[in-house]
């Protein structure tokens, strides 16, 4: 049954809105004078977003990471609870808080009224419900457990999100300190140098090598600091563009996994996350093949997606999973292994997982290995930077004390 957003007038002339299920138009205003309600305007919530073929389109998304797998937990303790999934749907709408929510979960509603599975439903708005998400909900109806699938992908998004949270943190505080130090130090050379050196500069004798050096450093922003910028910006800007070439990205992401630290880091977190989207999809018994392909279409980095759609097509021929991971060397050897283990003692999702779990403990552990060496780094770095400009200024002045004596 379609849903309608509606806006109507009380008997005392206030103004109310909201959202209603009805065959048509006329119906829902019907449903409308029915409830002692003048009706305003009757819009279909698809039509409303601008869908078509009854799908929405959506400007921005909905929900937010942390909205989503609220959401995700929700429906599935309404679901895991015995309760109908049109009666879960119409509770989550009912509670919601934002209108742009609740007029998504309303279309969801109406879908599955129309009899569509909840999978299909859930395509129709493919910005909020990436494919990994559809072919979990999918594998969940088709075997009868949508509320435990919901679960285990409830699980899985708060699992990312931890991982995603602290890298951020583990990299929050030495990137504020960079950019504090740059702006520190661009400012001493650009204004403080010049103004305290311009005192000395009117006598005949020589400046000290390194007053000399720091004005020249000095001179050179101040002139030409705003090419230099439009020269980062072009050269990120070009970047940016070229990445857009797949044959181009993938050289880069490929040599990205080459950098000391940061390729680490890389290779691990996209390794985690792939162990754990094959796992939790081959546990809510998605095909194989289907999960391999979901499961790479997750890796932001393109040359791990390369060998990962690569495996697919070895495993498609007929080699063991495990074997086809194997023979590549961007993935770690943990996850090769633990997927052998799984094939062998027939408990291949839990092996994943427990792969995706190890994973992403040692990205954790890197990345706060990472930040703990580079922050006491930054620190001295920033200090000596800030002493040779302390020295620049304060060498002249020494050199005129022993002229004087």
């Amino acid at each position: 049954m379609p849903a309608y957003r509606f806006e109507a007038l009380d008997a005392a002339g206030k103004a109310s809105s909201g959202l209603l299920e009805a065959d048509n138009a006329k119906a829902a205003r019907a449903q409308l004078r029915a409830q002692a309600l003048v009706p305003l305007d009757v819009t279909p919530v698809a039509s409303a977003a601008g869908g078509s073929s009854g799908g929405l389109r959506l400007t921005r998304r909905i929900f937010t990471s942390t909205g989503l797998t609220v959401w995700t937990r929700q429906l599935a303790g309404l679901v895991g609870s015995g309760l109908p999934l049109e009666r879960a749907l119409t509770a989550l709408a009912d509670e919601a808080e934002d209108n742009r929510q609740r007029e998504l979960v309303a279309h969801l509603r109406s879908e599955v009224n129309a009899g569509s599975p909840f999978a299909r439903a859930l395509a129709s708005v493919p910005r909020e419900f990436d494919d990994v998400y559809r072919g979990v909900v999918a594998a969940g109806e088709a075997s009868g457990a949508l509320g435990a699938v919901l679960e285990r992908l409830a699980d899985d998004l708060e699992e990312r999100q931890a991982l995603r949270a602290k890298l951020i943190g583990a990299t929050l505080y030495p990137a504020i300190v960079s950019v504090i130090a740059v702006v520190i130090v661009v400012f001493l050379v650009t204004y403080v140098v010049p103004q305290v050196a311009s005192v000395f500069t009117s006598s005949k004798r020589a400046l000290p090598a390194l007053t000399v050096a720091m004005l020249a450093i000095s001179g050179f922003l101040r002139s030409w600091g705003w090419l230099l910028i439009l020269a980062i910006a072009g050269g990120i800007g070009t970047l940016m563009f070229m990445l857009r070439n797949e044959a181009f990205r993938e050289r880069f992401d490929a040599a990205w996994l080459g950098l000391p630290l940061i390729g680490k880091l890389s290779r691990g977190y996209n390794a985690a996350r792939f162990a754990g989207t094959l796992a939790m999809l081959a546990g809510a018994g998605v095909p194989i093949l289907k999960a391999l392909q979901a499961a790479a279409e997750t890796l932001s980095n393109r040359a791990m997606r390369a060998d990962a759609m690569d495996a697919l097509v070895r495993v498609r021929e007929g080699a063991p999973l495990a074997s086809a991971l194997a023979g590549k060397k961007r993935f770690p050897g943990l996850l090769a292994m633990f997927s052998r283990l799984g094939e062998q003692t027939g408990q291949l999702p839990q092996m994943l997982e427990r792969a995706a779990r190890q994973l992403g403990g040692e990205v954790q552990r890197r990345a706060m290995q990472v930040a703990t060496i580079l922050e006491p780094l930054l620190i001295v770095a920033m200090g000596a930077v800030v002493m040779l400009i302390v020295l620049a200024v304060l060498l002249p002045i020494i050199q005129l004390n022993t002229w004087v004596k």
